[in-house]
């Protein structure tokens, strides 16, 4: 391969133990200031789906670790939004006490403190034990773990280029009929491709990607696992979203997603999502045939599974033949049915708000009964998050221009006085949504002041006769 050249040289190795960090000893500090994990004053508040407020890179941690922490119940981060209220409160306070303002922990700092929270037989698995992050959280560093089948493994990858002969060697690998060969050029791949972004796009060739498209394909799981993984983190990059669509990968993720693994499933569903965000992918994406397994994978018992999912499927259905397609599957009666139920309620609320704001999306979700399940759910007291509350109250807006027939049922459903309390205790932004729906809703009024409905109904004439509104 030439000695002048720089090399990355692949091993494996045991991440070493690590000390959590950043204790506080202060009790005069407000609880609720206080990171649960990290125990420190948190510098960049944010609150995950389950209601629970923890510092951001603290999060981040998790969800790159797979680590749910416990106590009063398991955390939900499929969804992260920033607690400004908070974070406000935090910075008073600290003026007031005359202290420096906090600093956000950084990720590495936040990884070991997870780490040290993690039972120790989490941390000993190995990389085909362990998921990589698929999920829009793509960005978190991945943490690396050992693996017995791989602690010889050493593939030499140039720093200034990836030569033919290097391609040559690594493909060889891929496709040797022994299983540890195949298994130890994928984990190199996957490894390589975790942090490296410069590398992603050197081994996104058209050799490679036909030998991981194999692999997704192979009845040993391990293989699986660690080339869907290769996947998701090659298409990170965005000069290669494309590239890899094109190169067939689509459908044996698509088969992954269907009957591989738990592992399999979680890294299929996420490389599907890193694809579809590209505008490109999006139709043939969805003419490949991906719409029905991710819709099914929603009620996967994987977490990961199926928040990569309704994510892939948010991105697909800003596309119209998609959300059609997405229709005719009964999507909009699946989601809502997920919704009245409680179950993702965070992911299902955008993927309807995405069908709101559509004029078949919005025919369909008014039969469905959307218009009476959303005020029902605004009528509550108390709200699962302020984000599923919000994407609502946003939905709620969509089906608004779905015109007369819309009214009709939001006067049903008593949508006025719903809508006024929501106005009372939400956020300013909340408030203007609800303003904007009730001026759709008194648009109704106005007509009625305007035409006489019940002389119009009850004039004689020919049968043929028909009534039309028309929009001063």
């Amino acid at each position: 391969m030439g000695s002048g050249k720089q090399r990355w040289k692949i091993s494996f190795h045991k991440s070493p133990s690590l000390k959590k960090q950043n204790q506080i000893e202060n009790q005069s500090i407000p609880i609720e200031f206080l990171c649960p994990l990290s125990g420190s004053i948190m510098a960049d508040p944010v609150i995950v789906s389950s209601g629970y407020t923890f510092e951001r890179h603290c999060v981040h941690a998790c969800i790159s670790l797979q680590f749910s922490p416990h106590g009063g119940g398991a955390a939900d981060f499929s969804t992260v939004i920033p607690n400004l209220s908070l974070k406000s409160a935090i910075l008073n306070w600290c003026r007031e006490h005359k202290i420096d303002p906090p600093k956000p922990i950084d990720f590495h700092s936040a990884e070991k403190i997870v780490r040290e929270l993690i039972p120790r037989t989490e941390l000993t698995r190995t990389p085909s034990e362990v998921s990589a992050s698929s999920s829009d959280e793509s960005t978190v560093p991945l943490p690396c773990y050992s693996s017995s089948s791989s602690s010889s493994c050493e593939i030499e990858i140039s720093g200034s280029n990836f030569s033919e002969e290097e391609e040559e060697e690594l493909c060889l690998r891929l496709k040797s009929h022994q299983i540890h060969e195949q298994e130890e050029a994928v984990i190199s791949i996957r490894r390589l491709t975790r942090t490296r972004e410069e590398t992603r796009a050197r081994l996104c060739t058209p050799r490679v990607l036909s030998s991981l498209k194999l692999l997704i394909g192979s009845r040993y799981s391990n293989l699986q696992v660690n080339a869907a993984a290769a996947v998701v983190n090659l298409s990170l990059e965005k000069q290669n979203k494309v590239k890899i669509v094109r190169s067939g990968i689509v459908p044996p993720l698509i088969d992954a997603l269907r009957g591989g693994s738990s592992e399999s499933q979680d890294h299929a569903a996420g490389a599907l999502f890193s694809l579809s965000l590209e505008d490109q992918n999006k139709t043939a994406i969805g003419v490949l045939g991906a719409l029905p397994p991710l819709l099914h994978a929603l009620r996967s018992e994987s977490e990961r599974t199926r928040h990569d999912s309704a994510l892939a499927l948010y991105h697909l259905c800003l596309v119209q033949s998609n959300r059609v397609k997405m229709i005719k599957l009964g999507a909009v009666q699946s989601l809502l049915g997920m919704f009245r139920s409680g179950h993702m309620s965070g992911q299902v609320i955008l993927l309807l708000c995405n069908f709101a704001a559509s004029v078949e999306g919005r025919a369909a979700m008014l039969d469905g009964g959307a218009v009476e399940c959303f005020l029902g759910f605004l009528s509550w007291d108390e709200f699962e998050s302020v984000s599923t509350r919000d994407g609502c109250l946003a939905a709620v807006y969509g089906l608004s221009y779905g015109g007369l027939r819309f009214r009709v049922l939001a006067k049903e459903a008593g949508a006025e006085e719903v809508l006024k309390k929501v106005e009372e205790t939400g956020s300013n932004h909340a408030k203007e949504k609800v303003r904007k729906i009730l001026e759709a809703l008194r648009e109704k009024h106005e007509e009625d002041k305007e035409v006489n409905w019940e002389e119009l109904l009850g004039l004689d004439g020919d049968s043929t006769r028909t009534l039309s509104r028309v929009t001063p």
